[in-house]
């Protein structure tokens, strides 16, 4: 009989199919995902590369396999059935609190290490710091967006303004708080602050500088009012139980991939131009600090 798997993905769950070995060991990733194609095709290079290099530890290939929300992946995290995730920095220290899933390494997405948030305004509007945001609206991208909500919505908690979550973007803001809405995506942000749905909307410097989030024509009209710090652009973190030499070993991997020619591939595949992968010191350190200082002020779930 030939040895091979088949493995099919659905939405929220992975069914593995063995002919062959029963007792092969797989380096398994997880995601949380709403598409599991797309996913399949982001994750399964990286985890092939990084598991074809753990022969020697016993490992014979990857596999992917994906949840339907936070709570699921947690549990699978908890059962050993998942090994490493990807997680922005609010995220990752839920995952690290929750469950002791180890917070790894940095990853440079988009050809760099970190970003920032930015909250921004029509100029028109002539709103300058965050306290001329009192009784007005902002906009951010959905609940789980660490730019586009986690962060700016911390940093409002932590000089002490009052948030409340609007019902659409045509509801009045309570007089004394900064309402919310959701847009949904980074363009309706900046249409919605340009065309005066809100006061002003939040994402990251990247979203600001692009184009296809930030038209030249409405980009033109409108101001930055503040610039948060430098957060990691993402996470890379590894399962709790992971035997400690596994651990050392992948960390060692991804750190020389963006060495490797063989990695280039699954690193393009991985995110959006995926670069490389560095360790919590110095400016990481400090990047990871300052997110933990404003995780506090989310409580479990954010």
């Amino acid at each position: 009989m030939i040895n091979r798997r088949i493995q099919l993905v659905v939405f929220g769950v992975a069914y593995l199919a063995f002919l062959g070995n029963a007792n092969a060991k797989s380096l398994v990733i997880g995601r949380v995902s709403p598409d599991p194609s797309q996913t399949y095709q982001q994750l399964k290079p990286m985890v092939d590369y990084v598991a074809s290099r753990l022969a020697d530890l016993g490992y014979t290939d990857g596999q992917v396999l994906m949840a339907k929300n936070h709570d699921e992946m947690l549990g699978y995290l908890r059962e050993g059935k998942v090994d490493w995730v990807q997680k922005g920095v609010f995220e990752a220290l839920i995952y690290n609190r929750a469950i002791g899933a180890e917070i790894a390494l940095r990853s440079w997405r988009q050809g760099v290490p970190s970003y920032h948030t930015v909250i921004f305004a029509r100029k028109d509007k002539q709103l300058a710091s965050l306290k001329d945001l009192v009784g007005k609206k902002i906009a951010f991208e959905d609940p789980g967006s660490t730019s586009a909500f986690f962060v700016p919505a911390a940093i409002l908690k932590r000089a002490n303004f009052q948030l409340l979550e609007l019902s659409s973007p045509r509801e009045k803001s309570p007089a004394g708080s900064i309402g919310y809405v959701f847009a949904g995506d980074e363009l309706s942000i900046t249409t919605w602050v340009h065309r005066g749905l809100v006061d002003a909307g939040a994402f990251h410097n990247q979203n600001w500088t692009n184009p296809k989030d930030n038209p030249e024509a409405m980009r033109k009209d409108l101001t930055v009012i503040y610039e948060g710090k430098p957060m990691p652009r993402m996470i890379e973190l590894l399962r709790a139980t992971l035997e400690p030499n596994v651990k050392a070993r992948i960390k060692e991997i991804l750190l020389r991939a963006h060495e490797d020619p063989a990695a280039t591939n699954a690193l393009e595949a991985y995110g959006p131009r995926t670069a490389k992968f560095d360790e919590f010191v110095g400016q990481a350190k400090k990047e990871l600090d300052e997110a933990m200082d404003l995780k506090r002020f989310f409580g479990r779930n954010p």
